[in-house]
């Protein structure tokens, strides 16, 4: 018998339709939805223990989104052919959904929990990463988790001028700019996505209009929630409290902190030794029987700590290192720093500093993409890393992690949007961001980074990126609040908001935003951004000191390029029986040459660091694909004999017929003698024949005609 199924529906403004469906499947979680549109179906999952870990003051939680690869009708590569580690792609989006919807649950639920969400079908016309933040939130909506949701999340573009939700893959192609938007019903919690060079007023209408539809999604949640009967959430109690140690330390501690704060020391060793000092002569003078709960002086003290930093800005207007509000860090730059690299950049802003290089390749080194719901090629990534002792930590090197896949994101969206078109960039490139200091966006700085390695490298980018992390602190209660630029580490964590904007001088590429405070007022996101403008452009002043332009010229060491179109029938030629003439001319010339069928025509790009090489290889092609003209004479080479004549390869690959008639004037009664296999000799085309096609070939054409003898000399 069919299990009693729970949906609801919501229409969006083009007739499409999102179904939540719960009742069905995964009974024994918490909450499961399957959120279906079109044939795209999600299946999200939530469990959470019922008690918290012994000490634990803060969210244990994971979101995982992963694509089952027959969802789509796929069977994965590779020997196991099975899903493994999550790809880069699944990662990006467990990022989006994790940062909307950590911040909705309360903050003294501490108790282990885990958000499954699985594409177990597929929809090439839908694209499944608009949707995993709402099925995420709708698990929650029929659990009896406490969370302050419900929450969703979607995709806003604009195309040929009009906003859309959730457009189809194939008008994405067409979008000026794209944002995922994370929102509840009274605001917006999350921004990510990319743009092509846009004013800040067409930004805010994108998240303005999101947010509406936002609202129809929260609201179509919370009438699920009735109607499964999961308005009353579980009662739990994961936080110890001791009142009496807290208002001890906020009484003895809170002026020590604030004015600790105020001497604005711009170090953050310096800045860190400090307020450890005041914690350490807390604890000493505690004694050992103080009969407090001592697991709770850590969590009250950095309570404490905050407080004071916080009001220290948002009521002196001053930041912790003594900067202005609008303030951005000392920077310094240098290019053409590693002189073995295509490319390289030093970029350095206060403590934090990038090298980054620049590597151009072949299309043999673009990267592989073989997904679920998305294969294919990718011409240009971006790789960052973020080793321990960049902050000064003892950390093992165990790969990249989600951060670093999330922020080398970012950073390639920021800089895609000024390569040059794919029919104008042979070369595969590759951006590596290692991160030597970190204190505050480590992610801009490799943006900043990234765009001088690529002029470096003599790319012809359309114009320098810069980017910049952004942070604000605001009191709800009062109205006050404060703007800051160039936020260091120890700002993040102190502020309501943190955004990272990345653009050029005509508007913005790329934008990562998280929001922690409700009811943020669009003009108070406009004043933000406008803010953000006025440092993006002070740091693009800077790295134009460095480097103004693109370099006209390619470092000497790096291959060079040259593309050709040929006719698609001529293609076979080039390549050769199982490859072998193009796998001898890169053998005699030391080029790489690639093929492709592109728009009905076959592409050839050849590779080579030496110019010499590369004229030898293209000469070598062009040969090949040269069409025989009658009359043209050629240097042709003996290939074989017989009775009749010789045939005589006078192009590269064409054989032609040297009837024994042709060769000389004089008549020649036998081949004997006459040429020997392998012997160089010119020959002119006399003719072709239309309906085989074979060469006639004359030696005799191109030798002086005897004078025909008088009639006294034949007597």
């Amino acid at each position: 018998m069919l299990p009693n199924l729970i949906t609801k529906s919501i229409t969006l403004e083009d007739g499409r339709e999102i179904i939540i469906e719960t009742g069905a499947l995964a009974k024994q979680a918490d909450g499961a939805v399957v959120v279906k549109m079109g044939k795209a179906m999600l299946l999200a999952t939530v469990v959470s223990k019922k008690e918290a870990g012994e000490g634990v003051d803060f969210l244990p939680m994971s979101v995982d989104y992963q694509e089952k690869f027959a969802s789509s009708g796929k069977i994965p590569g590779g020997f196991l052919k099975r899903e493994g580690r999550l790809s880069d792609y699944e990662i990006l989006i467990s990022r989006i959904v994790d940062r909307a919807i950590r911040p909705i649950f309360p903050d003294d639920y501490h108790a282990d929990t885990q958000i499954a969400i699985t594409l177990i079908s597929g929809d090439e016309d839908v694209l499944p990463d608009a949707l995993a933040g709402l099925a995420a939130s709708a698990a929650l909506a029929v659990s009896d988790i406490p969370f302050n949701g419900p929450i969703s999340e979607v995709r806003v573009a604009k195309i040929d001028g009009v906003l859309k939700i959730n457009p189809t893959p194939t008008e994405l192609e067409k979008a000026s700019l794209e944002f995922i938007v994370a929102g509840s019903l009274d605001f917006i919690l999350m921004v990510e996505g990319e743009a092509n060079e846009i004013q800040e007023e067409e930004m805010l209408e994108a998240m303005q209009f999101a947010h509406e539809e936002i609202k129809r999604h929260c609201q179509a949640q919370i009438e699920l929630t009735k109607m499964v009967g999961k308005e009353v959430k579980r009662e739990y109690n994961h936080e110890k409290s001791d009142p009496a140690l807290f208002d001890k330390m906020k009484a003895e501690l809170y002026d020590k902190l604030y004015a600790s704060v105020s001497k604005q020391i711009a170090n953050k060793t310096e800045r860190s030794a400090l307020v450890k000092e005041i914690k350490e002569e807390f604890v000493a003078s505690l004694g050992e029987d103080h009969g407090f709960e001592a697991s709770l002086i850590g969590p009250y003290f950095s309570k404490i700590h905050k407080e004071a930093a916080r009001n220290l800005t948002l009521d002196e207007k001053k930041r912790l290192d003594g900067r202005k509000l609008n303030e951005v860090r000392p920077i310094w730059s240098v290019v053409d720093y590693l002189p073995s690299a295509h490319g390289s950049a030093v970029f350095t802003r206060g403590e934090t500093q990038s090298l980054t290089t620049c590597t151009l390749g072949t299309k043999m080194d673009e990267m592989m993409v073989d997904g679920a719901t998305i294969s294919g090629y990718n011409k240009f990534y971006l790789h960052y890393n973020f080793p321990g002792f960049s902050t000064g930590e003892v950390k093992p090197n165990r790969g990249p992690g989600r951060r670093e896949v999330g922020h080398g994101n970012l950073a390639m969206r920021a800089l895609k949007k000024v390569l040059p078109p794919a029919e104008e960039n042979p070369y595969t490139i590759r951006i590596v961001s290692d991160i030597l200091e970190s204190n505050g966006s480590s992610s801009m700085a490799t943006v900043c980074a990234g765009s001088l390695a690529l002029m470096d490298a003599g790319i012809p980018i359309k114009s320098a990126v810069t980017g910049i992390a952004m942070g604000m602190i605001s009191d709800a209660k009062t109205g006050k609040y404060s703007i800051l630029s160039d936020i260091l580490g120890d700002e993040d964590h102190l502020g309501d908001m943190d955004f990272k904007v990345t653009g050029t001088a005509k508007g913005i590429t790329a934008c990562q935003m998280d929001l922690k405070v409700e009811g943020l007022d669009y003009s108070v996101l406009k004043e933000a951004l406008l803010q953000a403008k006025d440092g993006r452009l002070h740091i693009l002043d800077e790295i134009t000191k460095t480097l103004a332009a693109p370099k006209p010229e390619l470092k000497p060491h790096t291959p060079r390029s040259f593309m050709m179109m040929i006719p698609k029938e001529l293609i076979g030629a080039v390549i050769g029986p199982g490859g072998k003439v193009i796998q001898e001319i890169q053998k005699d010339t030391s080029t790489t040459i690639v093929i492709e069928e592109v728009d009905n025509q076959g592409k050839i790009s050849v590779f080579s660091a030496n110019q010499t090489n590369m004229d030898a290889a293209i000469s070598r092609i062009k040969a090949i694909v040269a069409q025989p003209e009658i009359g043209e004479t050629y240097t042709g080479k003996v290939k074989n004999i017989q009775p009749f004549g010789a045939f005589v390869e006078f192009m590269p690959g064409k054989d032609g017929l040297l009837h024994i008639s042709e060769i000389k004037w004089e008549r020649v009664e036998t081949m004997d003698g006459v040429l020997e296999p392998g012997e160089e000799i010119m020959v002119k085309l006399i003719d072709i024949d239309k309906k085989t096609g074979k060469f006639k070939l004359s030696r005799k054409a191109l030798l002086p005609k005897p004078e025909k003898p008088s009639p006294k000399e034949q007597g």
